[in-house]
C-alpha cells in the first residue's frame, strides 16, 4: 500500500507535498524575479522518502537552473530556458532581448486524497517583449510512496497551444549549431554532489560516470536513470526519468539529453537534433514520470519497476 502524501498550499507562491515528516516536493509557481534567469515556476526541492535533496538550485555555473524546469531553450529566436544564448557563429552570448518567461495563471484544481496529490496549471509563455506566444495546461501529481521500495513518483504533463498567427518553432543549440548541446524540454539539474554519478539506459546502454552520460548522451529510449553518491551521509540515490508510451506518437521524436559532468542534469530534449513547427491554433502535448528513490539501484531493479508502470 502507497504511503499517506500531505498538500500544504502557500496560496501565490508554493505547493509543498510530504510524506511521513519528509517533504518530497515543492512546486514553486511565484517564480524568483531576475528576467535573465527566464522566470517560471519549477520543483525545488524534491527529496527522497529518506529526506535526501536530489535537486540544485540556482548553481554558481548556471544560476537559471532550478530543479525541475519546463523549457524551451530555442524558441522562434527566444530563449525560455534562461541565461546566455547560443547563436550560430559566435557561441553564448548575452542577450537579455531574447530571454522570455512563463506566468502562473492560475489551478484548475488541487486535489490531496491519502496517497495522491494532484494539481492543473495555466500558464502563458511570454516573449521577452511581454507578447503571448503560447498556453500551457500543466498537470502535476505526486503519488506511489512505497516506504518498503524507497521510492515515490512524479508525474508531469504539458498541452501547448500556440498563440500566435504564425508557427512556433522549436530548436536547441545542437539545431542552431553546436554538437551535442540539444537540451531544451523538461529539464533536471541535480545537486552538486551528484556530480560524477552513473548514467544508466535499457539494453546495457550507458555506464560509470560521464562516459556512461557520453553514452546515452543524443539517444532515444524509453527511459534513462541517474544514480549518485550524496556529501555528509552515507547514502545514495537514484532517478528514473520516463517516457510515457504514448510520446511516441507526439509532434516529434525525444532525445536524450545527460550530463553527469560537470553539472548532473538530465532533460527530456523534444527538439535535440532537428527543429519542429507547431502552427498557429494548435497544440502537442508530452507526459513523462520521474521515480525518485532512496539508494543505488541497478539494471535489474530499474528494469522490474519500469516493466510495473502503467499508464
Amino acid at each position: 500500500m502507497s504511503a499517506p502524501v500531505t498538500l500544504t498550499h502557500v496560496h501565490g507562491e508554493r505547493i509543498s507535498v510530504t510524506s511521513g515528516g519528509v517533504e518530497l516536493m515543492a512546486y514553486v509557481y511565484r517564480p524568483d524575479p531576475e528576467p535573465y534567469e527566464a522566470p517560471k515556476p519549477y520543483a525545488h526541492p524534491l527529496r527522497t522518502l529518506a529526506g535526501h535533496t536530489v535537486t540544485g538550485y540556482r548553481p554558481n555555473d548556471h544560476r537559471h537552473h532550478k530543479g525541475l524546469q519546463m523549457t524551451a531553450s530555442h524558441l522562434s529566436g527566444q530563449n525560455l530556458w534562461g541565461g546566455n544564448s547560443y547563436l550560430h557563429g559566435q557561441g553564448y552570448r548575452r542577450v537579455p532581448e531574447r530571454v522570455g518567461s512563463m506566468r502562473h495563471d492560475g489551478f484548475g484544481h488541487v486535489t490531496a486524497e491519502r496517497d495522491r496529490v494532484s494539481f492543473t496549471e495555466r500558464l502563458t509563455w511570454r516573449a521577452h517583449s511581454g507578447e503571448e506566444w503560447a498556453h500551457e495546461r500543466r498537470d502535476l501529481a505526486v503519488h506511489s510512496a512505497d516506504a518498503g521500495a524507497g521510492c515515490w513518483t512524479l508525474e508531469w504533463a504539458t498541452e501547448l497551444t500556440n498563440l500566435r498567427a504564425e508557427p512556433l518553432r522549436f530548436g536547441s543549440p545542437t539545431t542552431a549549431g553546436r554538437e551535442m548541446a540539444g537540451y531544451t524540454g523538461l529539464h533536471w539539474r541535480g545537486p552538486r554532489d551528484l556530480t560524477g554519478g552513473d548514467v544508466l539506459g535499457p539494453e546495457g546502454r550507458g555506464g560509470d560516470g560521464e562516459a556512461g552520460a557520453v553514452a546515452m548522451m543524443g539517444t532515444h529510449a524509453p527511459w534513462l536513470a541517474f544514480t549518485g553518491v550524496h556529501d555528509e551521509v552515507d547514502a545514495r540515490s537514484t532517478l528514473v526519468f520516463l517516457h510515457d508510451p504514448a510520446n511516441e506518437r507526439a509532434i516529434h521524436a525525444s532525445h536524450w539529453f545527460v550530463r553527469s559532468e560537470p553539472a548532473p542534469s538530465v532533460a527530456f530534449s523534444w527538439a535535440f537534433f532537428e527543429e519542429f513547427a507547431l502552427a498557429p491554433g494548435e497544440s502537442f502535448a508530452y507526459r513523462y514520470r520521474v521515480l525518485i528513490a532512496d539508494g543505488a539501484w541497478d539494471r535489474e531493479r530499474i528494469a522490474e519497476r519500469v516493466a510495473a508502470q502503467r499508464w
